[in-house]
């Protein structure tokens, strides 16, 4: 039987906002039909028009406000309407950390088919000018240079000159890009055809330190007047300690190329997270909002609860973040992370900030802590924190079957969390505390740490 869709394209609707959708968009029904609205905030009367059609739902363009929610404000953002850098710049602070918060509360329910009350979200005193580390495509638009952010759902480039959430270091390096792209006729990269030399700029800023590092992203290993772009740098930029090129020749959405030149200056920066010092290379994960990120660790290591007796697996351990701050209080820590770079970061890292009970490992953690269990190292305590698309299910099933009293997960994406946490539910462990940190205010995404413990091991 065909599924009668109550709505057609590019017509006007009346309706309703009953939710928000996954990256803080508006939810609508039509004779319980869902159509998405970017923009729109729950609890509105809206006026839009449907501009996309698929068989289960709909995307609508907000066309008017009719009756505005309590939480609408003005976006401080000039080109918030065309930019995809920020979703949800509209909705009031306290809007958003409600919205986000809810968001956790249903994928727990709905995914993970877990009844735990999720904690308010921790915020921010001053939600903008928070990253510490931004990565803008270079391209024309119009026969003008553009760098910027991605218009939603497109890789159209939104020019941007002057961006609310990034650290101000990166307005200048963009104006500087531009001037020297401009002055010495750089060709700058064309997606669809694969030419060009300068695909990104990524700028990085050292939140204790004040180091700041220009990575330039080439299609090849040519960068004509090199030495023009680093003297622009130097003489404009406060701070700067590292001018890199980054070679990255595939044809690929990935921004980083896996080969770095040093043009001038040091290979890395340093920053610190509480007292331990960091450092970063243009390929290192490292957390993009600082004052949040020391929040967040110290979270988890409060959920781990260590006596100074426990061994602990931190899984993805990436530059050894979570693992410093770990060692402090545990007996051993081992940080296991696919990517050899943040492996000798992390080493380097251990050693300088004296710490000689924590053991790096390169490797897939579902496959390196089996091997670690196998050799009979048994964790009392295990960390993880994966990327967006969660833990492998493997590395839930080993980790359970050594039963380690507390697991620590740290997440980005909380429907990937909440699979996980049912998974590991269904496996002998039970979600005690789940704590929301708005680590990117503006957007709709939302990081987690949450404690699980056996269920001989409960908690009240």
């Amino acid at each position: 039987m065909t599924k009668i869709i109550p709505v057609e394209k590019n017509k006007e609707y009346i309706v309703e906002i009953t939710g928000f959708g996954s990256e803080g968009e508006g939810v609508a029904k039509v004779q319980d039909f869902t159509i998405f609205i970017p923009r729109a905030i729950k609890g509105e009367k809206c006026k839009i028009k449907v501009v996309k059609i698929n068989k289960n739902f709909a995307f609508g363009k907000l066309i008017e406000v009719i009756e505005p929610s309590p939480h609408r404000k003005e976006p401080i953002c000039n080109i918030y309407n065309q930019c995809g850098g920020c979703q949800i710049q509209h909705l009031s602070y306290e809007g958003q950390l409600e919205f986000k918060r809810q968001k956790v509360q249903d994928v727990m329910k709905r995914i993970g088919k877990i009844d735990v009350e999720v904690k308010p979200v921790i915020g921010m005193t001053n939600p903008y000018k928070y990253r510490n580390k931004v990565q803008l495509p270079v391209g024309m638009e119009n026969e003008e240079i553009s760098i910027g952010f991605y218009a939603q759902r497109s890789h159209r480039i939104i020019n941007i000159d002057n961006c609310h959430i990034q650290e101000e270091v990166g307005d200048k390096v963009i104006s500087i890009t531009k001037d020297w792209i401009k002055k010495y006729n750089i060709e700058t990269y064309h997606e669809e055809t694969h030419e060009g030399i300068i695909r990104h700029i990524m700028i990085r800023k050292a939140f204790k330190t004040g180091e700041v590092m220009v990575v330039i992203v080439t299609r090849g290993e040519e960068l004509p007047y090199k030495n023009e772009f680093v003297d622009m740098m130097i003489k404009n930029i406060s701070g700067l300690v590292s001018v890199i090129q980054n070679v990255n020749k595939d044809k690929t959405n990935v921004v980083l190329g896996l080969k770095n030149k040093t043009l001038w200056g040091k290979d890395t920066i340093v920053d610190y997270i509480g007292k331990y010092k960091f450092n970063i290379s243009p390929l290192s994960f490292f957390q993009v909002n600082p004052v949040q990120t020391e929040i967040l660790y110290e979270r988890a290591l409060e959920y781990a609860d260590l006596s100074g007796e426990e061994v602990v697996f931190d899984a993805y351990c990436g530059t050894g973040t979570i693992s410093l701050f770990l060692s402090e209080k545990a007996k051993k820590v081992y940080g296991v992370e696919i990517i050899p770079e943040a492996i000798e970061n992390a080493k380097i890292n251990a050693v300088e900030n004296r710490v000689n009970n924590a053991e790096f490992i390169v490797g897939k953690s579902e496959e390196v802590i089996p091997s670690l269990i196998d050799k009979g190292i048994i964790a009392d305590v295990v960390v993880v924190d994966p990327p967006r698309k969660g833990c492998e299910k493997s590395l839930l099933e080993a980790i359970a079957k050594i039963e380690p009293k507390r697991i620590v997960y740290v997440s980005c994406d909380p429907a990937t969390l909440a699979r996980d946490l049912g998974i590991l539910e269904e496996l002998g462990y039970k979600t005690m505390k789940v704590q929301p940190v708005d680590m990117f205010p503006m957007t709709g995404h939302v990081e987690c740490v949450v404690m699980m413990t056996r269920y001989n091991h409960k908690e009240k």
